[in-house]
């Protein structure tokens, strides 16, 4: 009895002490969790959960979104994930979003998950329209897209309307133009084919390469007043902080980077900043909510520690990242040389199979011609021996016929003729037998030519037919195939390795090969600068082309700012903000006050 009571009472003491649990689910840009979290657990709980699972390691670019009536909000990592102002009914829904973006995707993008993150992100903004990307462009980043879904361009896979269901461009870009779903899916895919090669994270990197210079990429913009009232955008991004007028997001009017900020702190909806310079003046603004200020200040907070921190040497635990990348990049590298040494050596092989069997189709024909040419040669041979057999028994038979007539001959002229009538009748015949025997004569001559001719043809066939017999034997004695070259054997043992354990990761080059990765290295870069100039030349010869199909009325005002951009020479983005950023901290600051 007492033991059944301690048990009991040890199972109660085991529930009361299980914690209490709630349902979170995570939505990526490509996938949906859910987690059972305790209730006790902060945002950093959360947040080190998730990125374990995805096993991503640069974290810092990264945050769960959530909404606050109509307004975005990031979960803070030190305070209790249920005691921010979100739905408490469950699943608890946030979305793992990049919060922060680089200043330069190919340099500081060190994992491939990371990458991958970010590609399916932006290129959902651009298709969104939340990132403005120009029609040309547009193109040229769905052939990307299209790389890194399908692999390498193939048009016997490939054909005619395989991206019919692809979303590839973004509407805006569709509607501006007088042009066929076909008519755009050509054009993706003339510049898809010139892809050929690239790996997916290649392809999606070159997609963020291009990305990363549009104006509106990684900028997140807030209405705000000064204190004029005048109404303009703040924008927040990796390299500072950019005033904009309301109604132009693609150019800013002045732009402070964030090693010219000392401090930025509000006060309800006033926010203030404070230059490093601190001869200068501070200048504030208005936003119009509190929530807003709170938001804008972790975004200026994040950018400003990351621009600080790239300007820095990289932490051991981003150098060793970026060591292992480097290495799993080269092992990718070698690994896809071998395998497109491989596949050329498997193409030659199927080559030369291809022209030894059209080969092999062309001595059979050949084969087959002269087989009939001599069947040919034996019936005309054979008819020729019996006409010739025939034409001799007939000369035969004219010879002996003429015998005969000359014996009669010669009986007529020995017989005795009494009378005058009988010999002129005598006569007349002996002279109609002379001339029978003539003409039987020339008969016999002519047939017994004819038999000779007739011999010498059979002769003639006879040796066609030999020749004819002597080719079929050289054809049947040909071989049919050359000795090939095998298909490559699995690489040996001696080959570099790569072995995970733990969490180490060992690589282990030879020198010829670090040499000869130098040296592609170096011919990649070469490569680039000319490919960057092919590019160009591209992108002005699509914009052409499609020109005479753009309807001028559908143009958005994003559509015509860039337009103007572009006819004034409009420079990169990054040489936008260096030129505005040429004049003295304290006359921008002076210039935002007036506007």
């Amino acid at each position: 009895m007492a033991g059944a009571i301690a048990s009991r009472m040890s199972f109660s003491s085991l529930k009361r002490k299980q914690p209490k649990t709630f349902t979170v689910r995570i939505v990526t840009m490509d996938a949906e969790m859910e987690f059972n979290c305790e209730m006790k657990w902060k945002g950093k709980d959360l947040f080190d959960l998730v990125c374990r699972t995805l096993g991503l390691r640069e974290t810092w670019f990264f945050g769960l979104q959530y909404t606050i009536k109509d307004t975005v909000a990031w979960l803070k990592m030190d305070k209790k994930v249920l005691d921010h102002d979100v739905s408490k009914e469950e699943p608890v829904t946030f979305h793992f979003l990049a919060k922060f973006y680089p200043e330069n995707a190919e340099e500081e993008l060190v994992q491939e998950i990371t990458q991958h993150l970010f590609f399916l992100q932006v290129k959902k903004q651009i298709l969104d329209e939340k990132i403005y990307c120009p029609p040309e462009a547009s193109v040229l980043l769905a052939s990307y897209a299209v790389q890194a879904k399908y692999g390498d361009y193939d048009p016997t896979v490939h054909k005619r309307g395989f991206l019919a269901q692809e979303e590839l461009l973004p509407k805006r870009v569709i509607n501006l133009y007088q042009m066929t779903p076909e008519m755009w899916e050509e054009r993706i895919t003339a510049w898809y084919a010139e892809h050929r090669g690239r790996a997916r994270d290649e392809a999606e990197m070159e997609y963020l390469k291009i990305a990363q210079d549009l104006e509106m990429y990684g900028v997140n913009y807030f209405a705000i007043r000064n204190k004029k009232g005048t109404e303009l955008l703040l924008g927040v991004d990796a390299l500072g902080l950019h005033i904009y007028d309301p109604e132009n997001r693609l150019t800013p009017k002045i732009s402070f980077p964030w090693n010219e900020i000392r401090n930025i702190s509000y006060s309800d909806k006033e926010f203030t900043i404070k230059p490093l310079d601190k001869k200068i003046d501070v200048f504030k603004f208005n936003s119009s909510k509190l929530r807003v200020n709170k938001l804008i200040l972790q975004l200026c907070i994040g950018n400003h520690d990351l621009f600080m921190r790239r300007r820095k040497a990289d932490s051991l635990e981003v150098q060793q990242m970026k060591a292992q990348a480097r290495e799993e990049k080269a092992r990718k590298q070698m690994e896809r040389q071998r395998l497109a040494r491989e596949k050329q050596m498997r193409e030659e092989a199927e080559r030369t199979r291809d022209e030894l069997e059209r080969r092999l189709l062309q001595l059979k024909e050949e084969a087959t011609m002269a087989n009939e040419a001599l069947m040919r040669s034996e019936e005309t041979a054979d008819l020729l021996a019996e006409k010739a057999q025939i034409t001799e028994e007939e000369a035969k038979l004219l010879a002996q016929k003429a015998a005969e007539a000359e014996q009669e001959m010669q009986r007529i002229k020995a017989t005795a003729i009494r009378t005058e009538e009988e010999k002129r009748l005598m006569e007349q015949k002996v002279l109609e037998a002379e001339v029978l025997a003539l003409k039987m004569a020339e008969e016999s001559e002519r047939r017994a030519k004819e038999a000779d001719q007739l011999k010498q043809d059979l002769q003639e066939a006879r040796e066609a037919e030999r020749r004819a017999k002597q080719k079929l034997l050289e054809i049947a004695t040909k071989p049919t195939y050359p000795p090939m070259n095998p298909i490559p054997a699995p690489l040996p043992p001696d080959i570099p390795s790569f072995n995970l354990i733990g969490d180490s990761l060992s690589f282990d080059f030879k020198d010829t090969d670090m040499k000869r990765l130098s040296m592609e290295i170096e011919k990649e870069k070469v490569e680039y600068m000319e490919k960057s100039k092919h590019l160009q030349e591209q992108l002005n010869e699509l914009k052409t082309e499609i020109e005479a199909l753009k309807l001028k009325e559908r143009e958005t005002s994003l559509d015509i700012l860039h337009n103007e951009n572009s006819d004034r020479g409009g420079s990169s983005k990054h040489n936008t903000i260096k030129k505005l950023t040429l004049q003295s901290a304290k006359s921008r600051v002076a210039f935002f006050e007036e506007l």
